[in-house]
């Protein structure tokens, strides 16, 4: 009895100590490829529409463009957001892409409509605490719409990343009247509308970039191994 109270106590230090590492500073970046033509998505839309609100979760919805000939164009599809799904691809060493899929932290990839993996996965990411080599990232709301993003390595990087700023629009319904989906009407929400490179970093100095934000849209900061390798780390601003 004595040595299993030893280990209980033990065991609660040790997730006292672990709880600070789970910051809610490093969210857990989710990125959904979907499309509005594809009979076998709408489960996954809806599986993100669930995590949509989470602060510990930045979950996107990318619409890409491959579904289009088969009756529907998608209106929020994208060649960019096909291109980036088919990248993954290529660094998985595979040659098709298809939807509906999630890609977690960069790293794994997940059938989108299975909740079970798709809620494991980010557990275990989550699980992991704060963000690999210590990078803090942080936006900051300077005078009238100016943001500022602050990110710091505490260990330096291995490698260069590239810091992304992404646009997204909270939630649209549409009413689907052609393709895999006629007669539809979907709640689409998180729908990625821009995804741009704003620069690159090696870690080695504290990282600032102040530009100037156009319209109401929320603002993700995502800053990734070159190359679409893991997520360091993502921040948003609602």
């Amino acid at each position: 009895m004595k040595i299993f109270n030893r280990l209980r106590v033990l065991l609660c230090a040790a997730l006292c100590c672990a709880t600070p590492a789970m910051s809610q500073n490093s969210p857990v970046l989710v990125e959904l490829f979907t499309s509005q033509g594809c009979a076998a998505c709408p489960p996954a839309d809806r599986l993100l529409d669930s995590m949509a609100d989470r602060d510990d979760v930045i979950a996107l919805a990318l619409h890409v463009d491959y579904w289009d000939y088969i009756g529907w164009t998608d209106s929020f599809g994208q060649a960019l957001f096909s291109n980036r799904q088919k990248t993954y691809a290529r660094v998985k060493g595979r040659a098709s892409v298809y939807t509906p899929q999630m890609v977690i932290g960069g790293i794994d990839e997940v059938k989108g409509s299975s909740r079970a993996q798709v809620m494991g996965t980010i557990a275990t990411h989550l699980g992991m605490g704060i963000a690999p080599n210590g990078v803090k990232l942080t936006l900051h709301d300077g005078a009238g719409r100016d943001l500022t993003i602050e990110a710091v390595a505490a260990n330096g990087l291995p490698y260069v990343v590239d810091v992304q700023l992404v646009r997204y629009r909270e939630s649209a319904r549409v009413d689907i009247l052609g393709g895999e989906n006629a007669g539809r009407s979907v709640t689409y929400r998180n729908i990625v509308t821009s995804w741009q490179t704003l620069d690159r970093w090696d870690g080695s100095h504290v990282f600032r970039h102040t530009m100037q934000i156009d319209g109401d849209d929320p603002v993700v900061v995502v800053i990734q191994e070159q190359g679409q390798g893991p997520v360091v780390a993502a921040a948003r601003r609602r």
